[in-house]
């Protein structure tokens, strides 16, 4: 008897303790869901706040080559982060060298049971031992290798990424999940020979072997790269990312590159309507010092300070702290090149996206680049100046900085 009354109270005690538990659920009350994970947001390592804000987007200057394909058109564009500088060469090597990792300990077989059984994942831990006869296959052989050095096939190079259509997933009802979800292939090792074949008659041997190679070089924009191989690149940075946050952190924004009218809002840092970064509408300053590093005058390279490129924080800052949005490569956007875009495009974050397909015209892979470089002349320059790549080109004057959303209010907002 005294048991049954000792397991009627423990029943009452635990029914008590349920409903005191449950009670702030049960009330009645539109409290939403408990125990989220915090967001209290991100500051990438290298990146810098551009604030929400409005200004004008277009041509600041005369439109001297009269193609009207930069009207001036009021916009605003929502806060997110940008990268100080360019993404360099060794910075891109990262990348590179996670590629090539991950093929030499998938080969070796270096692998751990993931924590459920179901896969297996990469053991980073283990070491690799360059000299295995079983990398041979990764490595150039026989004829192809040149003065018996090891060096891995940059062909071999490739990384799988994906992305999903969202305009599709949009404007199409009842779509099935997998057909939004696009998976792709892509060679990431920069395109070197860039430097020899965009000039005739030119000796820029040295630096095909050298500028992505040597140390040298470590702390200059990388350059050769395609779009799709700078958007590989955002999809392993934000892999990257969301590999190292803390176990209840909410996964961010991706790392993405910059639309075009988000490129000319930060390269303007705060002056509205000025042709340059730094706000003024010439390329000298008050002691005659060129202030970025492109062709002056007739070809004197040298003159600014730099007969090719230069380093990724050469010069000065914007106001926002941006390097070279003016001059030292160009930069590749997120965004569809078209003449009349201006015209249809919202005036909130405005952009224009086409994946465009290996069948479809020439005119359909044209790109967004944006600020001009060390071989151009100073009117691309202009933060309102436009130009255009095909998306699988790759030049030894075309760069990449990445961005990434700032998710919530704007910084600063009050």
């Amino acid at each position: 008897m005294r048991n049954l009354n000792l397991s009627f109270i423990a029943l009452l005690i635990l029914t008590l303790i349920s409903f005191s538990c449950g009670k702030r659920q049960q009330d009645g009350q539109l409290i939403g869901v408990q125990d989220r994970p915090k967001w209290n947001g991100i500051s990438p390592f290298g990146m810098v706040y551009i604030p929400s804000g409005t200004y004008t987007m277009g041509q600041s200057d005369q439109d001297k080559f009269a193609t009207h394909v930069q009207k001036a058109k009021q916009v605003s564009i929502s806060g997110f982060y940008m990268d100080e500088t360019e993404i360099t060469n060794n910075e891109y090597r990262q990348f590179v060298s996670w590629v090539a990792d991950s093929l030499f300990h998938a080969t070796l077989g270096h692998f751990q049971e993931s924590e459920d059984g179901t896969s297996d994942k990469i053991d980073w831990e283990q070491e690799i031992d360059r000299e295995d006869e079983a990398l041979n296959d990764l490595n150039f052989q026989g004829a192809d290798a040149f003065k018996g050095v090891t060096e891995i096939d940059s062909r071999k190079l490739v990384y799988e990424w994906e992305w999903k259509d969202w305009q599709m997933a949009a404007h199409q009802r009842d779509i099935k999940r997998s057909s939004i979800i696009h998976k792709e292939k892509t060679n990431i090792y920069p395109d070197t020979l860039c430097w020899v074949r965009d000039y005739t008659y030119s000796y820029n041997e040295p630096y095909t072997r050298n500028y992505f190679s040597h140390p040298a070089f470590d702390d200059y924009p990388v350059v050769g790269i395609t779009w799709k191989q700078a958007r590989a690149f955002c999809y392993w940075r934000t892999q990257l990312w969301n590999a190292f946050k803390g176990e209840d952190e909410p996964n961010s924004e991706e790392f993405r590159l910059p639309l075009e009218s988000e490129w000319e809002w930060a390269a303007r840092g705060t002056h509205e309507l000025a042709p340059f970064p730094w706000g003024g509408y010439t390329l000298r300053n008050a002691k005659g010092c060129l202030l970025a590093n492109f062709k002056p005058g007739r070809g004197n390279y040298p003159e600014d300070g730099g007969q090719y490129t230069v380093k990724a924080d050469a010069y000065f800052p914007n106001e926002y702290g941006l390097y070279n949005m003016s001059g030292n490569v160009s930069e590749w956007t997120e965004t569809s090149y078209h003449d009349n875009a201006y015209n249809i495009v919202w005036d909130m974050n405005p952009d224009i996206k086409y994946d465009a397909k290996p069948e479809d015209p020439d005119s359909y892979k044209r790109k967004v680049i944006r600020g001009g470089s060390w071989k151009d002349i100073g009117w691309y320059l202009q933060t309102g100046s436009r130009t255009w790549e095909f998306q699988d080109t790759s030049k030894s004057y075309l760069g990449f900085r990445t961005v990434l959303t700032f998710l919530g209010r704007s910084i600063g907002d009050y």
